[in-house]
């Protein structure tokens, strides 16, 4: 059964979103029920400063938000593990570590999307942020997360 795309565009705008909730977790040090909160009555769907944001599925959100703030040390482990040599995960930016965590969370935890769907959509995501370098980046690095985590 294949989502529907109203669905997949909600899913799309929940992991963008999710991400962002993330890096705003990191930078202000927000708590999950505040973040979770103002992401609810003032983010998802709304109108900020002319810009649309698009409708996202909030179960979802909610699940990929509440799941890498539960499960941030296993999920730094896992993307730390697949870094080069010499390489940490303190060493990436906030944003790419949200990626990078929120499609790790995904595949570690959400084996109802398929693993392609995952990687597919955090490399979407990745180019809101970053040029196609970063995304490749992103492309290979969740790859061989799913890997370890998936077989």
């Amino acid at each position: 059964m294949s989502a529907t795309p109203a669905r997949s565009k909600s899913r799309s705008a929940a992991r963008l979103a999710a991400v962002q909730a993330l890096y705003q977790q990191e930078m202000e040090k927000t708590p999950l029920r505040t973040l979770l909160h103002e992401f609810h009555h003032h983010r998802l769907g709304a109108t900020i400063e002319e810009v649309e944001y698009a409708d996202a599925e909030v179960d979802f959100f909610d699940d990929v938000v509440s799941g890498v703030d539960a499960r941030r040390a296993e999920l730094d482990g896992m993307i730390e593990k697949r870094l080069a040599e010499g390489w940490s995960l303190s060493r990436l930016d906030k944003p790419m570590r949200q990626i990078l965590r929120a499609g790790a969370y995904e595949l570690a935890a959400r084996i109802d999307v398929p693993t392609g769907s995952v990687i597919s959509e955090y490399v979407d995501v990745a180019h809101a942020f970053y040029d196609k370098k970063e995304a490749a980046f992103v492309n290979g690095l969740l790859d061989a997360i799913a890997k370890d985590v998936r077989g």
